[in-house]
């Protein structure tokens, strides 16, 4: 059985997407395919992409997977590198202070106006993920959780586009958690915060959840520049 995070199993849960982009495949498809990849975790910093096996995965040719392999580029996800093929990016501390403001833009102002009933019970279905990741013990499962509350808190917008910024986004964050090996200890920390800005939501406290957000993501990004920029003299920083 393929180690999770390993190129095997990106291709088998490529080859699953793969029924549900027929009959009509596209670049952008393609391009969708390979960004959940990335947000799932299966695609880590520095991998390669084989042209060939991943088309074969997908069921699509060499130039669609090019084209999908360039709007990926343009997002910053994949660096194709000249003789030597597309490899998944990886990010360096300022684009990690980058994304978050970012973040703070899409998804504070998201909570700030709420969402509908559904909505809003999508952000509860990923707290109560997060929890039962938690219980389970399985770290990998608890950083998709956080990543799907995350989106969750954007769709209350109801923005298509704003929720393809966050699609966009979320996989950049799976990257850096990827690079830094990020352990479940660290989602963990933070599951009382999530239970507390969905509870604020569900109460149509936006404002106060709105500032537990902002508090969120501050300790966040400290934590995770922390953990990935090494003292003066010892190594180099990601990227």
């Amino acid at each position: 059985m393929a180690a999770p995070g390993s190129l095997d199993t990106a291709l088998s849960a490529l080859s699953g997407a793969r029924s549900r982009m027929l009959p009509v495949s596209t670049a952008a498809r393609v391009a969708d395919a390979l960004r959940e990849q990335l947000t799932e975790g299966l695609l880590p910093p520095g991998s390669r992409l084989p042209e060939e096996a991943i088309g074969d995965a997908l069921g699509v040719s060499r130039n669609t997977l090019r084209e999908a392999f360039v709007q990926l580029a343009g997002e910053r996800l994949v660096v194709r590198q000249p003789n030597r093929g597309v490899f998944v990016a990886e990010l360096s501390p300022d684009d990690v202070s980058d994304l978050y403001r970012v973040r703070r833009v899409v998804e504070i102002g998201a909570v700030r106006g709420g969402g509908s009933p559904a909505a809003v019970g999508a952000v509860r279905e990923a707290v109560d993920e997060g929890r039962r990741a938690h219980d389970s013990g399985d770290g990998r499962a608890l950083g998709t959780a956080n990543q799907h509350f995350h989106r969750a808190l954007v769709a209350l917008a109801g923005s298509n586009r704003l929720n393809a910024v966050m699609n966009q986004v979320l996989a950049e964050m799976r990257l850096v958690f990827h690079a830094v090996r990020i352990s479940g200890e660290f989602h963990d920390s933070f599951l009382p915060a999530n239970e507390q800005i969905c509870g604020h939501i569900e109460s149509g406290e936006f404002q106060a959840a709105a500032q537990a957000l902002d508090d969120y993501l501050n300790r966040s990004e400290r934590d995770l520049l922390r953990s990935i920029t090494p003292p003066a003299g010892n190594g180099r920083p990601l990227g």
